[in-house]
């Protein structure tokens, strides 16, 4: 008999922005000079009681040093949905950048999952270099190790199975161990690319983002994630505008903060762009 899954529920928070160009995102720059922000976002995925966290996002201090606009706490956030910080049990982190993997201390009764490679670059040689380290904070890769001796922190070597319906899979380039995310639910397996792929015109025209432990490596990441999906419908990216303007939220209250990704988006995610 086929194995019956569980069916996810999908959301992304949105708790803060940077307003940028086109030109800022891609290696090479953009002949098009227009507007192209960043929206920073968790993802929680929910199904018979269990919250999973992907992603733990920044704190007020570092987007103030970084000189990001913060709308919320993104754990505190959890809220919205009706999920106490303290009941979150399993963190998934896609990687160890800073918009990513911070704010640990406030989810006290959770195990961190990670690939023991992210780990390996953050703690290497390779982080002398400014070009690496600007995309980390010190303090969250110093929490990673605290919760490595606490024993809460899960290392993984390549792809694997987190729980029935939720998968993982390692795409690296963005940096050395990223993993992404196939989750199952009423429409279907989603994949969830992270940083895998920033903003849909990364895989659509396959124009590198700007930030790269490897750029042949992130271009072939660009095709992996997308033979996953049947359409762009199917694929969420990290950073992009789009999921937030195209993507229901749970309630009118919620619009611009919230939105469900386990239900179709608005608006079919386009193929191609000019």
């Amino acid at each position: 008999m086929p194995e019956v899954l569980p069916v996810y529920e999908l959301y992304a928070i949105r708790y803060a922005t940077r307003d940028a160009k086109r030109a800022e995102h891609f290696i090479g720059g953009d002949s098009r000079d227009e507007p192209l922000n960043m929206d920073y976002v968790i993802w929680v995925a929910i199904s018979e009681g269990r919250a999973i966290l992907i992603d733990s996002g920044f704190s007020e201090a570092v987007a103030k040093r970084r000189k990001r606009p913060f709308l919320r706490c993104p754990i505190e956030s959890l809220k919205l949905l009706g999920v106490d910080p303290s009941d979150v049990k399993d963190v998934i982190l896609t990687h160890l950048h800073y918009d990513h993997a911070g704010n640990s201390s406030l989810l006290p009764n959770a195990n961190f999952h990670l690939q023991q490679a992210e780990l390996n670059f953050v703690v290497g040689p390779n982080i002398r270099y400014r070009y690496f380290s600007l995309g980390f904070e010190q303090d969250d890769i110093l929490d990673m190790v605290r919760l490595n001796f606490a024993q809460r922190l899960k290392l993984y070597n390549g792809p694997f199975r987190f729980a029935p319906g939720i998968e993982l899979d390692v795409a690296p380039g963005h940096s050395a161990g990223l993993q992404y995310l196939r989750i199952h639910t009423q429409r279907g397996w989603i994949t969830l690319a992270g940083d895998v792929v920033s903003f849909f015109d990364n895989l659509r025209r396959h124009r590198p983002f700007v930030a790269a432990v490897d750029v042949a490596q992130m271009l072939q990441s660009y095709d992996k994630v997308r033979a996953t999906v049947p359409s762009l419908d199917y694929l969420i990216p990290g950073h992009d505008p789009l999921i937030m303007l195209n993507y229901p939220a749970p309630k009118p209250e919620l619009q611009g903060i919230v939105v469900r990704l386990d239900l179709p988006p608005t608006i079919s995610i386009p193929e191609k762009t000019r």
